[in-house]
């Protein structure tokens, strides 16, 4: 058997199908809006468009102008036809490229996108051949498979080694990070959107006809995929990524020694009196709330400490949480995008840690933009009065499943 018959049986049997990979039009709809507002006519890229699922919610959903690239020019063909009875053909332009050597000058786009495509140069290869493409305040949404289980059987894991090396959301998180992107939001994908992917699929299957040259091969593989979803869903997902290239004005890093001084000086500046930096002091004093490494500092130009961030250890109904306090931005810094980063930093380095949910207790209208969202809708509380709407929470690994019940926060806070 040719190479050549066992390619031309794999698209037989995914033509004309509405998904080449697990998702759903709700899925993406929920990426996009965790990139935040694109800019009006936004310019988006689509890489490894497949039937275009995608290209076609950007252009319909957010009025962007798509590029849409693929290798196989039949799912392109595909697209135009869809966009065609749309009524979205003018939004859309197909390209037939490379996604791992694209003819686009930098900064060209506002969002660039690729569900479950990446894979296909692989996720750190994306990560740094994309990054140029981002147009400032842009954003790089793609969807990673990976493993959701601490210890993966040895089945699975033999499956994905023979196809694509799956690592953890902690791991892919550290790649993105040291390719120089902040995260701006996770969303593990629902089951539901692989049964989007596999129903159609295992349908067509099922009527394909294993005669066909290449065919008997291709049906082979495709419900040993199926067959290893079923018995081992439980132990890897899909995860999307909505990541931003880090602030250029800002470099953050986790704090030393010799920064106390300034971190202590930028919290008795933050706020009205100086219980927060009293309280960062206490804490650093408290080996069972203090965790290395998640104390963080952005420096302005001068080197000076502009905004402080902390994570201390909590819980939640008895199991292990982060909280997130203080949060402060010297005045002469303030509303520059400082404690921004900042945040983000030591976000970033708690998911680096493979680190459970986040709490905080602050502004309503400043904490959703990292993900947080009202920690009652979870089964969240505390043992005193506060305002509902400013106790939040986020799962750092981008799934809901965080513990439920009265958080209990380091005697530092005396609370």
């Amino acid at each position: 058997m040719s190479d050549n018959a066992l390619h031309d049986a794999f698209f037989a049997l995914h033509h004309g199908l509405p998904r080449q990979g697990p998702g759903s039009d709700a899925t993406s709809a929920r990426l996009l809006a965790m990139a935040g507002p694109l800019p009006a006519r936004a310019r988006a890229l689509d890489l490894g468009c497949g039937p275009g699922r995608s290209a076609l919610l950007l252009a319909a959903r957010a009025g962007a102008q798509v590029t849409a690239v693929d290798l196989h020019e039949p799912f392109l063909d595909e697209l135009r036809r869809s966009a065609e009875a749309r009524g979205l053909g003018g939004a859309i332009h197909t390209v037939h490229a490379d996604m791992g050597a694209l003819p686009f000058p930098d900064g060209s786009f506002d969002a660039v996108w690729a569900e479950s495509s990446a894979y296909s140069i692989g996720f750190d290869t994306a990560l740094e051949k994309w990054r140029r493409l981002i147009a400032p305040g842009g954003s790089l949404v793609l969807t990673e498979c990976e493993w959701t289980a601490e210890t993966p059987s040895a089945e699975a894991r033999a499956f994905w080694d023979r196809h694509y090396a799956l690592r953890t959301t902690a791991e892919n998180c550290s790649a993105a990070v040291a390719a120089g992107y902040d995260v701006l939001g996770l969303y593990r994908q629902p089951e539901s959107d692989w049964d989007e992917y596999y129903g159609p699929l295992a349908e067509r299957a099922d009527a394909a006809d294993p005669g066909a040259p290449g065919m008997a091969e291709a049906l082979a593989a495709t419900r040993e995929e199926i067959a290893v979803r079923r018995k081992h869903g439980s132990e890897y997902g899909y995860t999307g990524y909505v990541l931003r290239p880090a602030d250029p004005r800002w470099r953050t890093r986790p704090e030393t020694a010799a920064d106390i001084p300034a971190v202590r000086a930028v919290n008795a500046a933050a706020f009205p009196s100086a219980d927060e930096a009293a309280l960062v002091d206490a804490l650093r004093l408290d080996g069972d709330a203090w965790l290395p490494g998640l104390s963080y500092v952005a420096e302005a130009a001068d080197g000076s400490v502009a905004a402080y961030a902390l994570l201390t250890r909590c819980r939640i109904g008895g199991v292990p949480a982060l909280a997130l306090a203080p949060v402060a931005t010297a005045p002469r810094h303030q509303r520059q995008g400082a404690g921004q980063a900042v945040v983000r930093a030591v976000l970033d380095a708690a998911r680096v840690r493979g680190e459970g949910p986040v709490v905080v207790l602050g502004h309503p209208e400043y904490y959703p933009r990292f993900g947080f969202e009202i920690a009652s809708g979870h089964g969240i509380r505390t043992s005193f009065a506060v305002p509902e709407e400013a106790l939040m929470v986020l799962a750092l690994d981008g799934s809901r499943d965080v513990p439920r019940g009265t958080i209990t926060y380091p005697a530092a806070f005396g609370v």
